[in-house]
């Protein structure tokens, strides 16, 4: 059996019950397989895959908050600090129902991989609890949110472990987060990112991974012969990511038709109103049946189906595992020419393959998304020079990242005669450097 084959049914067997990153490890661990054979020696001796696939430090903990009723309630939370070899620990708190150890392995063990890519020295982490904040008052959240970074407060550092938002945790959960950390280390320090811009936030962190992911698909359709101005674009959710991923894309000439949430979709064949869209879902926090019913053009439609539109261009924005092999097939029939990954593994190991099978350019969320991180960590760099950029300079700054991030994993595949697969580049450029840093740092 070869070293790859051993450690990812090391993998299933020591973390049962866990789908989501038995799926992360093997996709990577198999597009890996060139690089680990031509060194299999070294990587064996020194356990290297052992090590990368098996996390630093795991946490699990409660968190008890009493409700507006007085009744007081527990959720689980975790946060794992997976890799530090090239950074101190980086990558979101999650906050949703479906929120378990193995998703959060998932995401921590893909954010080594994104943080890499960004050329920014941090690590990869992750954190989140199965609390939801949907249908809360600002008084229980915050209720929450203090008891959560209670406990959280004595493991993370401006050098150890910045966590920041992610599903369900946006700007008013960070400040409560950063109040009670201020407020029980006695310090002021850039420990969380995606803060208010009156307290350490950046300009551009909110629109980051949304604009990121169109600075990517940009130049991956660039340098294969096409120009985003004029394609015709399709997104699932109706979060951050998909909200300023339409924002951008429409900006660059294209014309977005499609958003979702968790019960249903909108198809908009004038091309979706942002302006409406943020109304409906960041100030009324509502149901995208508000934005139908206040847009003739617009149709909604219950359950999924945003695949099933004609597209030249799919960007999946809402969650893990949204785009099945049925989905890829629909998208190939209609003549989409590119997918690009604004969540975190959206598109399922089959679909992907599908889709890159069928000539479709496909960029993955580990290189597609290091928006957001990519920005997170400009946010880490001002707080520590205790500077403020101005929007520009870090949009700059985050367009620079997401075009050398495409030419580094592009030049990746090449150089491994895997020309055009870009999931396959993006793990090689990103493993790469992090293998190279834990082997200088010894067996740690």
């Amino acid at each position: 059996m070869s070293y790859v084959d051993e450690v990812f049914q090391m993998v299933v067997e020591k973390n049962p019950a866990q789908p989501e990153f038995h799926q992360a490890v093997k996709e990577v661990l198999e597009s890996l397989r060139v690089v680990i054979e031509e060194n299999e020696e070294a990587y064996r001796k020194d356990a290297l895959l052992e090590r990368l696939v098996t996390p630093e430090r795991q946490l699990l903990f409660r968190v008890p908050w009493v409700d507006d009723k007085g009744q007081v309630q527990v959720n689980n939370a975790f946060r794992v600090q997976f890799n530090s070899a090239i950074g101190p620990y980086k990558g979101g708190l999650r906050l949703h129902p479906s929120v378990n150890l193995g998703i959060i392995k998932f995401l921590g063990f893909e954010q080594i991989f994104k943080n890499s890519l960004t050329g920014l020295p941090i690590g990869g982490g992750k954190g989140g609890s199965d609390f939801d904040p949907k249908g809360k008052s600002d008084r229980e959240v915050m209720a929450f949110c203090q008891s959560f970074m209670t406990e959280l407060s004595k493991y993370i550092g401006a050098d150890t472990d910045v966590p920041a938002g992610d599903i369900g945790t946006g700007a008013r959960e960070i400040g409560y987060m950063y109040g009670q950390y201020k407020r029980i280390k006695g310090v002021y320090e850039g420990v969380l990112t995606g803060k208010g811009l009156s307290y350490g936030g950046s300009l551009a962190r909110t629109e980051a991974t949304g604009y990121g992911l169109l600075y990517l698909t940009e130049e991956m359709l660039k340098c294969n012969g096409h120009d985003i101005s004029g394609k015709t674009v399709v997104i699932s959710g109706s979060g951050n990511v998909a909200i300023y991923a339409c924002q951008k894309a429409q900006q660059l000439g294209a014309k977005v038709v499609t958003v979702s949430d968790s019960t249903g979709w909108i198809y908009d064949p004038e091309g979706i109103d942002v302006a409406l869209l943020k109304e409906v879902k960041e100030v009324k926090r509502a149901r995208l049946t508000e934005y139908a019913a206040a847009r003739k053009s617009a149709q909604y439609h219950e359950g999924r189906g945003v695949w099933s539109v004609k597209c030249d261009v799919a960007l999946p924005c809402a969650t893990q595992n949204e785009l099945l092999i049925d989905d890829a097939k629909a998208l190939v029939a209609n003549g989409c020419l590119a997918v690009a990954e604004g969540a975190n593994m959206p598109t399922t190991i089959e679909a992907t393959e599908y889709l890159q099978a069928n000539g479709v350019l496909f960029a993955p969320g580990k290189a597609a998304n290091a928006g957001g991180v990519a920005t997170s960590a400009l946010e880490m760099s001002q707080n520590s020079e205790r500077l403020s950029w101005s929007f520009e300079e870090v949009d700059s700054k985050l367009k620079n990242i997401m075009v050398n991030i495409f030419h580094n994993l592009d030049e990746a595949a090449r150089k491994y005669k895997m020309e055009g697969n870009y999931v396959a580049g993006a793990n090689i450029a990103g493993f790469l450097k992090v293998a190279d840093a834990m082997t200088a740092q010894g067996i740690v």
